[in-house]
């Protein structure tokens, strides 16, 4: 008996090997025409396994693109479509730059660091003063996901001071924290649901 880790490795798994093995027996059909009529079976079937590729608008294109690959681009037929050339698959994309800042307190995120610096620099008042504030909770949020075991608003200020460099100074006298609650897990409540019921 042959595993199918011992053949060959197919170029689109997707298809499976059934698929793969008929695209080889077309490869070896040596009159054109019926050459021709078994890739068309053979697009057929790829498109009853894949309806949303044989719907599309731009006329079985990528089917008849994943054809051509899984012959090598070696079966000589008349494509309806002009198929993707071997070359392009080989060329590797340009590298994107990863942003390189450096975060100071990786658990309130990149985000929360920009949007404090805008805080900072917002004119007193009312809105900079709610502002602020929604950033404090957010932090408080954050901050209880990295560490379970809860956090002081004391804390949150002391962190927002430093991220802002000192222009945000608050205590616990200038403004409260929302409570930020922990939900139990749900097989924790379903147990507990259990025992309740069988007393």
């Amino acid at each position: 008996m042959e595993y199918n880790t011992q053949q060959r490795k197919l170029p689109l798994p997707e298809y499976g090997r059934s698929v793969q093995n008929m695209v080889d027996y077309a490869l070896t059909i040596e009159d054109r025409a019926e050459r021709q009529r078994c890739a068309n079976t053979i697009i057929n079937i790829m498109g009853s396994m894949f309806p949303y590729l044989r719907d599309a608008n731009d006329n079985n294109h990528k089917l008849w693109d994943h054809l051509a690959i899984m012959a090598d681009f070696k079966l000589d037929i008349d494509y309806p479509v002009e198929v993707v050339k071997k070359e392009s698959l080989e060329i590797k994309p340009e590298r994107i730059p990863y942003s390189q800042h450096n975060i100071r307190f990786r658990h309130y995120g990149r985000f929360i660091q920009d949007i404090i610096q805008i805080a900072a620099d917002y004119p007193e008042g009312e809105e900079r003063k709610q502002l602020i504030k929604l950033i404090a909770n957010h932090m408080k949020k954050d901050y209880q996901a990295w560490n379970k075991d809860g956090v002081e608003d004391q804390k949150i200020f002391e962190d927002l001071n430093e991220m802002s460099k000192g222009k945000i100074e608050l205590t616990e006298n200038d403004m409260r924290l929302n409570e930020q609650r922990n939900f139990p897990r749900r097989r924790q409540m379903n147990n507990n649901n259990q025992q309740k019921k069988k007393y």
